[in-house]
């Protein structure tokens, strides 16, 4: 008898152990770890190349902070969406569609995270940096979120100034201020999100269509997205020489930042040429790549800068 309930027992503690788990990770998916690893990514490299210095702590709480923000607007995003996020098959496993997280938890969430990142930036670093931060989390939910998305084609093209912020954060994080290297590093985000996010478009494009999203490609059609696709990174291949052109890089960024300057292009180029899905998929995951090694090879930059 004792046996048995105690196995009854050791069976609920391990059910509630495991439901427990999964509380959590419904709670972390809230926060969009992958886009919030970019978003620090960018916020680092604005903080390692601005002027000045940081006590280590002062410098992972900044980061802690960017990456705080980024993962409320994340949550709020997630509660503002959850009725698209249940039609489109992208994002059908995301908590709140799920059943795994109520809307009211999601909000309630974000709120909390986004109020503490601000005040604690500002506490600890700067208010300047602290309002930077205030901006990047309103200009995503407000902004891009509630008025945009819905509403009309250019929602990437506008709203992807949310996702450019964290750098002039990282920066002001430093100094307190902003500069023509931290608004360099801003436009650099700025012109990269619409063909990033365009390349997606151009096959889920009926994932936005049953969603009622306007998505570039759902309202001007796939060859006018292709050719915006072309003509943004004409134009983002040069951007991505700014911080070099401005002297806040040396040489150590500049070959890399314009040989993958160059690679973006011929990517572009192979979108506008070829109608079929596969060279949009390797647009987009080229994107990312590319990105992620320009703001590397930022900090690697500005890092030795520093030791020098």
């Amino acid at each position: 008898m004792q046996l048995s309930e105690a196995r009854r027992n050791a069976g609920f503690a391990v059910e509630t152990e495991a439901e427990g788990a999964d509380d959590l990770r419904a709670f972390v998916a809230l926060l969009k770890p992958r886009v919030m690893s970019l978003v620090v990514f960018t916020g680092l490299a604005g903080l390692v190349l601005a002027p000045g210095s940081l006590h280590p702590v002062l410098a992972c709480v900044a980061v802690l902070c960017i990456a705080v923000a980024a993962g409320a607007a994340g949550a709020i995003n997630m509660w503002y969406d959850s009725d698209i996020d249940a039609v489109m098959s992208r994002t059908q496993r995301r908590p709140i569609p799920a059943g795994r997280v109520t809307g009211g938890e999601a909000l309630g969430f974000g709120v909390v995270l986004a109020a503490a990142s601000v005040v604690v930036m500002g506490l600890a670093l700067n208010w300047a940096a602290s309002a930077l931060l205030a901006l990047t989390i309103g200009f995503y939910v407000f902004v891009y979120t509630m008025w945009l998305k819905r509403r009309t084609p250019q929602n990437i093209v506008i709203g992807g100034a949310a996702g450019a912020f964290p750098p002039m954060v990282g920066w002001a994080a430093v100094t307190g201020d902003i500069s023509a290297t931290s608004i360099a590093l801003f436009t650099i985000i700025f012109m990269w999100t619409p063909p990033h996010f365009w390349a997606l478009s151009l096959y889920r494009s009926d994932d936005y269509a049953r969603a009622g999203v306007p998505m570039l490609p759902v309202v001007a059609g796939h060859r006018e997205t292709r050719k915006q696709i072309l003509i943004y990174s004409l134009l983002l291949a040069p951007i991505g020489l700014l911080p070099f052109v401005l002297g806040a890089v040396g040489w150590v960024y500049g070959v890399p930042a314009a040989i993958l300057g160059a690679l973006f292009v011929l990517c572009a180029i192979r979108v506008w040429r070829d109608d079929g899905e596969r060279a949009a998929r390797q647009m987009f995951k080229f994107s990312i790549l590319y990105l992620s090694l320009l703001f590397a090879l930022l900090i690697v930059d500005g890092a030795a800068g520093v030791v020098r």
